[in-house]
């Protein structure tokens, strides 16, 4: 494997939901090595939080696993980096007092416990403010009246956390500030309107204005500080990686996901489908309405997104197929995770195109899109239904974009919105083709696959972190991305299948339909 000096290297670092990754890369953008540590969320105190004394065990982990890893393959050890950046999870609700102790639990992205404080804002500011953003769960905790509130002197996200106790600095990248916040990209700052607004709702109840608590705002390859002594150690307790290495913004997952699949410029796209799934389009102009369904975020540079997010994806898939590989255990027969998988996945494109008038819910936690409030995972058929393996499986992969497609139908349709491709990346496109084809069909627009899509979220990250260590002067993301990374990259293009696209639409109308026997099921299991 190519070799390069470790100065010129660079390492990404994203906290995704169920597994912490870091990755090496080359100045040209080569995975050099790679490392990870799985976690989990937990629900408690009626929230889905992470301990953040987790945050730094995963990320020492996940780090000395590519340090191993990178020493195996190159003979020598890792004892330094060109540049770092740090990304994970956007939105959610990080509170810090002004001597830097947390304040409240973390509340994730996938809480939806702020529906008065999210319709509220939306009302107030003629912008549509989703439930998980960093904003609405602020205005909630003091519409709750929760004691903590007058005490706020720091809020930031996850990725914000952790870049501020590796540098000291309070900043933030402007796609992950723009899911805390509303960004005015004509100045690539917060909006300052929306602000003052916010200020005068709060009144007392904040003890400061809210620019004063909100990170600074940054965009890609800006300067975003310096690994610090305590930072270092935080990074990696074994003392070999030294301060003062360059950090770059920190972003958030849609951020990395946009740089992993060189989806910045207008009219380009990507789908992120692991735990849960979202699209970002690059908009040529604003959209004509405000739509609760539709979240409007930037790119790591500031230029406008629209974005549909889901909160579930491959969960209820993924039990599903473990279920099954114990149905195969019990019959005496082992299969690894990626038979299973490949297997399950195959399995789906023999089945109807309409799945046989079967239908899923994958929802794990409430779906803001279509306006189910809580998570209950649902399966549902008439009794004359299709009911076979082949349908079923396909049945839990259109689960996986049902929702997805809900909301893209109004950017598609209702606004006219034009993308000229989707850059496919996640769990979801492991298996080749299968995912891919699926989704072409179902959106009725290429998806595209490219052979650097499995590295996902921390490898964009760590190109991230080489616009801010190589950039030339005048030098854009867009024509950095275009031009000295993905130039050469290798991928395919599926362009959607007709029978797919018809099948799809009737999975659509039976899952439309059904989404009052999901509310129904909400409303029952509680």
């Amino acid at each position: 494997m190519k070799k390069f000096e470790q100065k010129s290297t660079t390492l990404g670092i994203e906290l995704g939901s169920t597994r912490i990754k870091a990755v090496l890369a080359g100045p040209d953008g080569t995975v050099l090595a790679g490392g990870a540590h799985d976690w989990e969320n937990r629900f408690e105190g009626g929230y889905w939080t992470y301990h953040l004394d987790d945050v730094w065990a995963g990320i020492q982990d996940a780090y000395r696993d590519l340090a191993r890893d990178y020493e195996n393959t190159y003979g020598e050890p890792l004892t330094t980096v060109g540049a770092l950046g740090v990304s994970a999870m956007m939105h959610g609700y990080l509170p810090f007092d002004k001597e830097g102790n947390q304040l409240a639990a973390f509340r994730t992205w996938r809480n939806t416990t702020t529906q008065p404080a999210a319709e509220a804002l939306t009302e107030r500011f003629r912008f549509n403010i989703p439930q998980r953003w960093s904003v609405a769960h602020l205005y909630q905790a003091i519409l709750n009246g929760e004691d903590h509130v007058k005490g706020i002197a720091f809020l930031t996200t996850l990725a914000g956390y952790v870049h501020w106790q590796l540098t000291g600095e309070k900043v933030l990248g402007i796609g992950d500030a723009s899911g805390m916040f509303p960004i005015d990209s004509s100045i690539c700052d917060y909006d300052a309107a929306m602000l003052d607004s916010f200020d005068a709702l709060a009144g007392a109840h904040l003890p400061c204005r809210l620019r004063d608590l909100l990170p600074k705002v940054l965009c890609a390859g800006q300067d975003a500080g310096c690994l610090t002594e305590a930072g270092a150690r935080l990074l990696d307790p074994a003392g070999t990686l030294p301060a003062g290495i360059p950090v770059c913004p920190p972003e958030g997952d849609a951020g990395t996901g946009m740089a992993a699949t060189n989806s910045v410029a207008q009219r380009t796209g990507n789908v992120s489908a692991g735990t849960s799934v979202f699209a970002m389009v690059v908009l040529e102009k604003p959209l004509k309405e405000v739509h609760p369904e539709i979240d409007m975020v930037t790119t790591p540079d500031g230029a406008p997104v629209a974005m549909v997010h889901c909160n579930t994806c491959t969960s209820d898939l993924d039990g599903w197929v473990k279920l099954l590989g114990e149905m195969a255990q019990a019959a005496g027969v082992t299969l690894t995770k990626t038979q299973l998988y490949t297997l399950f996945y195959q399995k789906a494109l023999q089945g109807d195109a309409d799945c046989g008038g079967l239908v899923n819910f994958n929802y794990f936690s409430g779906e803001p899109v279509t306006g189910v409030p809580d998570g209950r995972p649902l399966f549902v058929r008439r009794p004359d239904a299709k009911f076979n393996l082949a349908n079923f499986a396909r049945a839990q992969l259109y689960a996986c974009m049902a929702t997805l497609k809900y909301g893209l139908d109004i950017l598609f349709e209702q606004e006219q919105v034009t993308v000229d491709n989707l850059l496919g990346h996640g769990g979801l496109f492991k298996v080749p083709v299968v995912g891919q084809k699926l989704l072409a069909g179902a959106l009725g627009v290429p998806v595209s696959v490219m052979k650097t899509a499995g590295e996902g979220g921390p490898w964009g990250m760590a190109l991230l972190a080489g616009y801010r260590l190589h950039r030339r002067e005048g030098e854009t993301l867009e024509s950095y991305l275009r031009d000295r990374i993905f130039a050469d990259a290798e991928g395919s293009t599926l362009t959607p299948d007709e029978q797919d696209h018809r099948g799809f639409a009737s999975f659509m109308e039976n899952y439309v339909r059904c989404l009052a026997v999901e509310h129904a099921a909400v409303d029952a299991l509680q």
